[in-house]
């Protein structure tokens, strides 16, 4: 069965005896430069043929494609998903598209990703890339278009920002697991070169063992990927500087460590809420799952999304003036692992 062709633009001024452009003009300007005879037999000829216009051929004829573009680090990681939902709700709110370039986690490929998506006309970028790209600004800057930075900042680049509150968020939590017993703690992060939130966390988390320098004791570690070993001695080593006096505890600087410490603590044959307390940044669907429950730390992510693109949006609307910084609080999610010690009756 062959699909009826799509009426084009020629076919309705050759319907209507006029040129392309009177047809465009039409759907453009039609008070202004079309006479009522004209317009009429040009509406008639789009009635009769069943013609809508493309709204990109529309869009570009302003010197707007009505196109954000958004690139991403790792698509397969849950927070750019919940964020990139974010901003596709309030992009479609506002009427405009998403386009999505996935990196892959490819170091260097920003300037890639910014040229293909200039390419498609994106009126502006949503960028949450691992920030270690040299060619960002300069890319940025060349097609001459306004960006948002989301949970990483580039070095030199002056954009709006929107991020979780890092230090709020460790402050909190550090403030939870002090006040439910928990003393040695250990905060694991990915590879901390290159990543401004990475570093943000850890800082954060030097800040808060500064200001209880009596009640808490603790150590950054560095977790690779690939190295499983390593992460089961780090968590080994926190128990013996815990002895039998001090509980101890995991700080997970995300998801991805979150599921690595499972996977270590399965190894050992220990339990979350038993031989090491835990609380994680991030709120995967399965922290309910393990153990007595993950305690966890759950970004707004779709308010994050919703305002990176709020603020392009604006940007294209007009708006002026210094960079914005915009850093939303988390909300703490208690479960077992970070339970309180229960007292004998």
């Amino acid at each position: 069965m062959n699909t009826p062709r799509r009426a084009t633009i020629a076919d309705v001024a050759q319907a209507a005896g006029v040129s392309k452009a009177t047809v465009s003009r039409f759907f453009n300007h039609r008070e202004r430069l079309l006479s009522d005879d004209i317009a009429a037999r040009v509406e008639a000829a789009i009635a009769q043929l069943g013609y809508t216009p493309s709204p990109m051929a529309q869009a570009l004829s302003r010197g707007r494609s009505r196109l954000i573009g958004l690139i991403v680090a790792d698509i397969t990681n849950p927070y750019s998903v919940a964020v990139l939902r974010g901003a596709e709700k309030a992009c479609q709110d506002a009427g405009y598209l998403v386009m999505l370039f996935n990196m892959g986690n490819e170091t260097g490929r920003e300037r890639e990703a910014i040229d293909a998506l200039a390419g498609y006309q994106v009126d502006g970028f949503i960028l949450n890339t691992l920030g270690r790209g040299a060619g960002v600004v300069d890319a940025v800057a060349t097609h001459g278009k306004p960006a948002v930075l989301v949970d990483r900042r580039h070095a030199g680049m002056t954009a709006d920002f929107v991020s979780l509150d890092n230090p709020g968020a460790m402050a909190r939590i550090c403030a939870h697991l002090l006040d439910n017993g928990w003393r040695e703690l250990l905060y694991v992060t990915e590879p901390q070169q290159g990543v401004s939130t990475r570093r943000e966390r850890a800082a954060a988390f030097g800040a808060c063992l500064a200001a209880h320098p009596t009640a808490l004791r603790g150590e950054v570690f560095e977790s690779a990927e690939g190295e499983d070993e390593a992460l089961v001695q780090a968590l080994r080593a926190l128990r013996r500087r815990a002895g039998r006096s001090r509980r101890a505890a995991v700080v997970a600087g995300n998801a991805v460590i979150t599921l690595r410490v499972a996977q270590a603590m399965n190894r050992l044959g220990w339990q979350f809420g038993q031989e090491l307390g835990f609380l994680g940044f991030d709120d995967p669907e399965w922290a309910s799952l393990i153990g007595p429950g993950l305690s966890t730390l759950a970004q707004p992510t779709d308010e994050i999304g919703r305002t990176a693109a709020g603020c392009l949006i604006e940007r294209l609307h007009g708006l002026e003036g210094p960079a914005r910084e915009m850093l939303l609080p988390g909300r703490l999610q208690v479960r077992g692992s970070s339970a309180a010690p229960i007292k004998a009756a």
